[in-house]
């Protein structure tokens, strides 16, 4: 990708600050690791792959994408569908004021030009989806993280049903652009991630 000048980098390492306070710790390939900074990582990844051109503020925002998560528990709202989504735009909205007051930082010499910060708040808000290239990449890249790093766990908890797994699936894949979805196809995923996506697709 793009090579970061010195403030970005700086930014990113403050990011990743953020994330290792994540209380959620689990087994990675390199010993124990914050949840949300193996996800950051997870992140820049997949970007890689589906942009490698990406521009600097979009390495920022998918590096911040669940920037402070564990903060809103889901548990905070109601179990629900409007509770759910509820909860994702609080989500959203909280991540990218708080990311936006990070990149203000005196600690990030020189200052990232405010234009640019703005930019990174409105791409975490996922702003205009349908007519934002950026901003479709980087949903792509959430799709491909979930579909890489989260898809089986989430899929062996006895409360969701196949049929209901393959509806996720497909709101999946409606999310995703023709490049996120070649991607995809072409992962490496366990024989039953292959099977559920495979009937998901056929409708």
């Amino acid at each position: 990708m793009e090579s970061l000048a010195s403030n970005y980098v700086t930014a990113i390492k403050l990011i990743d600050k953020a994330h290792a306070q994540d209380p959620k710790i689990i087994e990675g390939k390199s010993g124990q690791v914050p949840y949300e900074l193996h996800y950051a990582q997870k992140m820049t990844r997949w970007l890689k792959a589906r942009s490698p051109n990406a521009a600097p503020t979009l390495q920022i925002a998918c590096r911040a994408q669940h920037f402070r998560r564990w903060e809103i528990p889901r548990s905070s709202y109601p179990m629900t569908r409007p509770g759910y989504l509820t909860w994702r735009a609080k989500l959203k909205s909280q991540a990218a004021t708080q990311v936006a007051e990070l990149l203000a930082s005196p600690a990030i010499d020189p200052p990232i030009a405010k234009d640019d910060i703005e930019r990174v708040a409105a791409l975490v808000r996922k702003e205009n989806l349908k007519s934002d290239d950026e901003t479709q990449v980087l949903e792509d890249v959430a799709c491909l993280v979930f579909l890489d790093d989260q898809f089986d766990d989430f899929e062996s908890k006895p409360e969701i049903d196949e049929p209901k797994i393959i509806g996720i699936l497909q709101k999946t894949w409606g999310k995703m652009s023709p490049e996120g979805q070649a991607l995809a196809l072409n992962m490496e995923l366990s024989d039953r991630a292959k099977s559920l996506i495979q009937k998901a697709l056929a409708g």
